[in-house]
């Protein structure tokens, strides 16, 4: 529950970080984007999110299934241990898994048909567990995210900037961070957030 809260708190993190990047008309389109994202990947990954990262039995490298929509045999756990019925074995309640790995989804997707198609497959890729593509047949570990949090963002960032190209006024207009404070601000955030 503490790891889930510091990486949430990453979200205001980067939008202070961000804010204080942008220019002074831009603040607040950009400061909302990071907390809009939250709304968006909370849903989404509800509905289908968690299903296509964790889902399946493991048969497929790329991608989980669709047995964990709308996170119903979660539910059903969650009912179960409020009636005093809880799971043999289980350490924690899995809800805390999904609102763990939701906290990563809210930070790295800005776009919800991203979140399925890029984010929800990489996730299943590294960190599926066994028969997962990159994390058990490749063997490569990924413990704070670099691969499906950095990594995709930042080649969607590329690709984006590639296909949208220049800026209007590029070159002709001095570009200055709004706010110092700002960034320094979501700076400390995101590095005690990483902890998590």
């Amino acid at each position: 529950l503490i790891c889930t809260m510091l990486v949430f708190l990453m979200t205001p993190g980067l939008a202070f970080f961000y804010g204080g990047l942008s220019r002074r008309k831009n603040v607040i389109n950009t400061m909302l984007m990071c907390f809009g994202a939250i709304g968006l990947v909370g849903v989404l990954w509800i509905v289908a999110g968690w299903s296509l990262a964790y889902g399946g039995d493991g048969s497929s490298p790329f991608i989980g299934g669709l047995d964990q929509l709308l996170c119903l045999p979660v539910l059903s756990q969650v009912l179960q241990a409020a009636e005093g019925n809880a799971a043999d074995g289980a350490v924690y309640p899995q809800i805390i898994n999904i609102a763990f790995q939701m906290a990563f989804a809210a930070m790295t997707a800005f776009l919800g048909i991203w979140l399925l198609v890029v984010y929800a497959p990489l996730a299943h890729m590294v960190w599926g567990g066994d028969g997962s593509f990159i994390g058990d047949i490749i063997g490569a570990l990924d413990f704070a995210g670099g691969d499906v949090v950095h990594i995709s963002s930042g080649l969607t960032g590329l690709i984006l900037c590639s296909m949208l190209g220049r800026r209007r006024g590029f070159g002709m207009v001095s570009y200055r961070p709004h706010n110092v404070p700002f960034v320094a601000l979501g700076a400390g955030l995101l590095w005690f957030g990483w902890f998590g």
